[in-house]
């Protein structure tokens, strides 16, 4: 196993896990940081893909960006988009309460139904990685 194969199935495995910190964080209605989880998910696995083609850094946290990358040699995964997209406002919204126009805190700001719709996009994303990454 080379070195970029090592280094793509270990971003692969902390993806997996981060999209199981969502799934907790969910249940114990921590929404924001459910929200922020699911993000490092779909982040982490699509550079774990990108790693697997030869990249050696890649610098953007933007899953919309890596999206468009990877769709390069993946093109199914522009289906993908419009989800990366909810999930890049997560990145910076479910984290600093200066990102919310008006008074309110991540915390009061995300829900329930945000948290499941980034976790459901987190999910499609890890599942198509792996399956790019196996197939």
């Amino acid at each position: 196993m080379d070195a970029n194969t090592r280094e793509a199935e270990r971003w692969m495995r902390q993806g997996e896990r981060d999209l199981i910190s969502a799934r907790n964080s969910c249940r114990t209605s921590d929404f924001e940081w459910a929200c922020f989880q699911a993000q490092q998910s779909a982040e982490k696995t699509l550079k774990a893909l990108l790693y697997a083609r030869g990249y050696r850094r890649i610098l953007t946290h933007s899953v919309y960006e890596l999206i468009r990358e990877v769709s390069v040699f993946e093109p199914s995964f522009q289906e993908l988009r419009s989800g990366a997209k909810a999930l890049d406002s997560a990145y910076i919204m479910a984290r600093y309460p200066d990102s919310i126009v008006g008074n309110l805190t991540p915390s009061e700001y995300y829900d329930r139904e945000d948290a499941e719709e980034c976790i459901e996009y987190a999910d499609s994303i890890c599942s198509a990685a792996r399956q790019a990454l196996s197939g």
